[in-house]
């Protein structure tokens, strides 16, 4: 009886420590991790009967710096990281006036289907004291229209990173996240954007397919712990139950604005999330025993992944009209990403490995010592890297 109170005892001072010494680190330092990380430009179109207008919101000092986002996930790696950090320093106007003399080489990134050449408006930069917070600039800009009626289509150059393009308002709007060189769909002159109801369902299936795989590595690598806690279904099936329920359950909240996350609190969550990834696998190893704790800790860990997952959705600014199918939809593909982990690591370790008696031995614990380094790496690398 005392052995397992032991067991239990060390599992959750392990994780008090982990959760504690990601937190100091995180509170100490969120904002420099934060204003390295890699966000999507968000423009918000209009389409009239003679030409388009374009609100474009991003951190331009990125492009200004000429990085290449589709190879990196943070400006730190990339060559050009020094250059990047000065023009983060310059004065609000200094950069305005650059990003106009510049606007030549930031308009042939903006891939644009059935109207002329981009003309500047306006350039806005959003104040920012704390140069350990990102600065976003909007970049206001038009285009004539050819006479007719013919729909106009906007996307991104690959290496720009990914776009969140918006038309629209009310239950109508268009809302689309795109990447590698992707064009939205048409986007008329007058009235909405005619999207099928499956053809919403199946873009935010993909989405939340590719939210997971391969996006999601962190997600990977807990479901992964979860796997490796035992190959009997019944473990199985009760983790990722409870998992799926909690991350539902925030991750509608979250969207629906009942729970708000300050963009700059989500160092907070990523935080949480990272050392989730690192608890489930070293428990795997020290107390591999399914019981209420175990079930509940990743009740609360799904809560977390939720709100990971809430974000995205966040970006794309979902329509009125297409809420709820969009939502469920993006759900799905989550789901679907979870049970293709699931299913591979089955196929690949549990079929040809499950029943030899060092499984555990040779696969189990190596593989969630591996989750476990991976999780507090994490952790330390966005605390102070």
């Amino acid at each position: 009886m005392l052995r397992p109170i032991l067991q239990l005892l060390r599992s959750m001072v392990w994780c008090f420590v982990l959760m504690s010494s990601a937190l100091v680190g995180f509170a100490s330092l969120a904002g420099q991790a934060r204003a390295h990380e890699l966000r999507p430009a968000v423009a918000e179109v209009s389409v009239r009967e003679d030409r388009i207008e374009i609100a474009l919101r991003l951190a331009v000092e990125t492009l200004l710096a000429g990085i290449d986002q589709s190879q990196i996930a943070d400006t730190d790696e990339a060559p050009e990281a020094e250059v990047y950090d000065q023009l983060r320093g310059l004065p609000d106007q200094t950069l305005a006036q650059m990003v106009e003399m510049r606007f030549a080489d930031i308009s042939r990134g903006i891939l644009i289907e059935g109207a002329g050449p981009m003309r500047l408006t306006s350039v806005d930069v959003i104040a920012e004291p704390d140069l350990e917070l990102p600065r976003d600039t909007v970049v206001t800009m038009s285009a004539e229209l050819p006479a007719g009626t013919a729909p106009v289509s906007l996307g991104w150059a690959e290496e720009n990173g990914g776009l969140v393009v918006r038309h629209g308002e009310g239950p109508n709007a268009y809302a689309a996240f795109l990447q590698g060189g992707e064009v939205s769909a048409p986007l008329p002159r007058s009235g909405a954007v005619e999207e099928s109801t499956g053809a919403v369902f199946l873009r935010f299936v993909v989405e939340g397919f590719e939210h997971i795989i391969p996006k999601g590595l962190d997600h990977i690598l807990f479901v992964l712990g979860l796997f490796f806690f035992s190959l009997a279904w019944r473990p199985l099936l009760a983790q990722v139950t409870a998992f799926t329920l909690a991350h539902t359950v925030t991750l509608g909240l979250a969207t629906l604005s009942i729970i708000t996350i300050p963009a700059a609190q989500m160092w907070l969550v990523e935080a949480l999330i990272a050392v989730s990834i690192a608890y489930v696998a070293i428990e795997n190893i020290l107390r591999p025993k399914l019981g209420w704790w175990r079930v509940l800790v990743v009740f609360g860990f799904g809560l977390l992944h939720g709100l990971g997952f809430a974000s995205v959705l966040g970006d794309l600014g979902l329509a009125q009209g297409q809420f709820i199918l969009s939502l469920i939809a993006f759900n799905i593909g989550v789901e679907l990403g979870q049970l293709a982990v699931i299913a591979a690591a089955f196929v690949l370790l549990a079929l040809p490995f499950g029943r030899s008696a060092i499984y555990r031995r040779a696969v189990v614990i190596p593989g969630s010592l591996a989750i476990a380094f991976v999780g507090l790496w994490w952790a330390f690398e966005r605390s102070f890297m």
